[in-house]
C-alpha cells in the first residue's frame, strides 16, 4: 500500500469505482479528501460521454463530493482531442447527446449532414431509423465511422441499456465500414488524461473495476495498474485474463483505510 500512496497522480474510472448509478461507494469521500487533502494529482476518466465534466461535477456534488470540474475527462472529450489532432477544422455529422457535440465544438469540429468528414456515435436516447439512415448514407459517400467508446451495453438505475458499441453496429452491417473507437480499452484515451495531470507514467496509478477496458488501458499505456472489485469484476473473474492488475482492492477507500483507523 505504501508504493500507491506515494504516488503522485491517480486515473480514476468512475462508475464501480467511485459510485453505482446514484450512491456513491464506501470509502471514495476518505479517498478523495485525502488525494485533495495530499495534493495528489487526479482525473476521473468515464467511458460515457453523455455528460459534461460539469454536469458530472454536479453529480458528485449531490453525492456530498466536492470536485472541480476540470478534474473530469470524458471519452466526447477524448474524441474531439482525436477528431482534431488527426484533422484540425474538420466537420462531422453527431448521434449523441448534447455533451458530446459541446465536445466537439470546443475543439473547433462543426456540425455537417450535408458531406462530413466524420459521423461520430455516442450514448444516447434519441436513436431513430432516421439518424441510422442518413449515417449509413454517410459513411457510404466516405464517411469515416468513430465511436466514443466500444461498449456494448451500460449500467443505468433502470437496468442495462445499449452503449455506444451496440447502436453503431448496424451502421457497420450496412456499410461493410469498421469504426474506430477512442474510448478505453484505447490507451489514446488514458494517455490524454495523463498529459492532463503532467506526471510522469511511473508517478501514476489507473484505478478501475474492468479488467476488459481500464486494466489492459492501463498495461498498454505503461501506468500500474489497480482493480477495484466494487464494481463488475469479481475475483474469480481475473483468472479468465491473460493479464493481471498491478494492485487488487476491495476498493478505493483500501488505500486509506490505514491513515483513516
Amino acid at each position: 500500500m505504501d508504493a500507491i500512496l506515494r504516488k503522485k497522480g491517480f486515473i480514476c474510472d468512475m462508475d464501480g469505482v467511485i459510485y453505482h448509478g446514484s450512491k456513491i461507494l464506501d470509502g471514495v469521500a476518505d479517498f478523495v479528501n485525502w488525494m485533495i487533502d495530499s495534493d495528489k494529482k487526479f482525473i476521473f476518466l468515464t467511458n460515457s460521454p453523455e455528460r459534461t465534466p460539469h454536469e458530472l461535477s454536479m453529480k458528485l456534488e449531490r453525492m456530498g463530493l466536492s470536485v472541480d470540474a476540470d478534474h473530469f475527462y470524458t471519452s466526447a472529450m477524448a474524441t474531439a482531442e482525436f477528431l482534431h489532432s488527426q484533422m484540425p477544422g474538420c466537420t462531422a455529422y453527431v448521434i449523441g447527446e448534447a455533451a458530446l457535440s459541446k465536445a466537439l465544438y470546443d475543439k473547433g469540429i462543426y456540425m455537417n449532414d450535408v458531406d462530413p468528414d466524420y459521423v461520430v456515435l455516442g450514448e444516447t436516447r434519441t436513436y431513430g431509423f432516421e439518424k441510422l439512415e442518413r449515417a449509413i448514407a454517410l459513411v457510404n459517400r466516405g464517411a469515416k465511422l468513430i465511436g466514443a467508446n466500444p461498449d456494448t451495453i451500460g449500467m443505468t438505475e433502470k437496468g442495462i441499456m445499449p452503449a455506444t458499441g451496440s447502436l453503431i453496429a448496424p451502421i457497420e452491417i450496412a456499410t461493410g465500414k469498421k469504426a474506430y473507437f477512442v474510448g478505453k480499452p484505447n490507451p489514446v484515451m488514458l494517455r490524454h488524461g495523463m498529459r492532463m495531470l503532467d506526471c510522469h507514467s511511473a508517478d501514476v496509478a489507473f484505478i478501475g473495476d474492468r479488467m476488459d477496458t481500464d486494466i489492459i488501458a492501463g498495461i498498454e499505456s505503461n501506468v500500474d495498474t489497480i482493480l477495484v472489485l466494487s464494481g463488475v469484476t469479481a475475483r474469480e473473474d481475473i483468472d479468465n485474463y491473460p493479464y493481471r492488475p498491478k494492485y487488487i482492492l476491495n476498493g478505493v477507500g483500501d488505500i486509506v483505510k490505514d491513515i483513516r483507523s
